[in-house]
């Protein structure tokens, strides 16, 4: 099969596009044939080595990615032989992930992907879409909340706007950093945008909600943030934190608990059953009956993926990067 591989960590130069032995499903495993690799900020990061260094010989990046069932091994239902499925966790604490031709799993992780949902978007759903779900659906829930989205424009961002006004949400409002983005932020829905380079979050945030704070923030960067949260939030809201622009991030103690103010802090990778089960069961009927958006911004070809990997590093596009493999 054809792949993407890198043996070294390292800039995008360490990939290397060739032949590898196409794999075998396992007892309870599917084989996929893989349509579309979902790129994220993820993939770029591990590749580089700046979260972890080189944890197999070889790896095969992405976590993300859609397809078709071509094989399964022992103990799979053979109903699943040519089902339509999207992945989660293809490259997570697993050598081989989603850049290739195909791609054998668990086969839990490949999950059904409705006819009318395109593979492209499938590639979209393991990391964004589940890491906005879950920050919305977290500790109680978002409906009847003031729901703050930072990073409304990007790829977690985008999606969490649109599924807190599935899930009920009283308001839902986002953070951006200038006119086009906030454009993108609104067509998904939000109520209003506020651009975090030219306003002052805390007092326009104040006056969008009636003095009120936000009851929940679906957090893209604790680092950046973690001083303002106790300006913006309302007594006990819960900030859904998934991402943070350095390690560390401060929170200042005397005001943030007198709010009351929870941080929770997740990564999709390590969701539990029960907490994976809940977000896909609430995914797939949306996909279903088609109520999600998906800002697919480039499709490139496989042989393509270090220029991608280099595009999503840069930040050049506004939406998901995916690979046509």
């Amino acid at each position: 099969m054809k792949a993407v591989f890198y043996e070294t960590n390292g800039t995008s130069d360490v990939l290397r596009v060739g032949e590898l032995t196409t794999p075998s499903p396992a007892a309870g495993e599917v084989l996929v044939r893989v349509a579309v690799s979902g790129v994220n900020p993820s993939d770029w990061k591990t590749r580089l080595g700046s979260a972890r260094k080189m944890a197999f010989p070889r790896v095969i990046p992405h976590s993300d990615g859609a397809g078709v069932i071509e094989a399964m091994g022992e103990g799979v239902d053979r109903a699943r032989l040519g089902q339509r499925v999207w992945i989660w966790n293809g490259q997570w604490k697993r050598p081989f992930g989603t850049a290739a031709e195909y791609i054998a799993l668990p086969a839990i992780q490949a999950v059904p992907l409705p006819e009318s949902t395109s593979f492209e978007a499938g590639a979209c759903l393991g990391i964004p879409a589940l890491t906005a779900l879950h920050g919305l659906l977290t500790d109680g829930g978002c409906a009847g909340q003031r729901v703050l989205v930072t990073g409304g424009a990007g790829s977690v961002g985008h999606y969490a706007i649109q599924m807190a006004r599935l899930l009920g949400a009283a308001q839902v409002l986002a953070t951006v950093s200038g006119p086009e983005k906030a454009a993108h932020a609104m067509a998904a829905g939000a109520d209003a945008c506020v651009n975090y380079r030219s306003e002052d979050q805390v007092a326009r945030i104040a006056e969008l909600t009636g003095g009120a704070g936000v009851d929940r923030v679906v957090e893209v960067d604790l680092a950046g943030n973690g001083r303002l949260l106790h300006q913006i939030c309302a007594h006990g809201a819960i900030v859904a934190g998934y991402g943070s622009n350095t390690q560390e991030a401060v929170f200042p103690f005397s005001p943030t608990i007198s709010k009351g103010i929870g941080v929770r802090f997740y990564i999709v990778y390590e969701l539990t059953a029960a907490q994976r089960a809940t977000a896909v069961g609430a995914l797939t009927p949306w996909l279903a009956r088609g109520m999600l958006h998906h800002a697919v911004a480039a499709t490139l070809p496989l042989a393509d993926c270090a220029r991608a990997h280099d595009e999503v590093q840069q930040g050049r596009h506004m939406g998901n990067v995916v690979l046509a493999c």
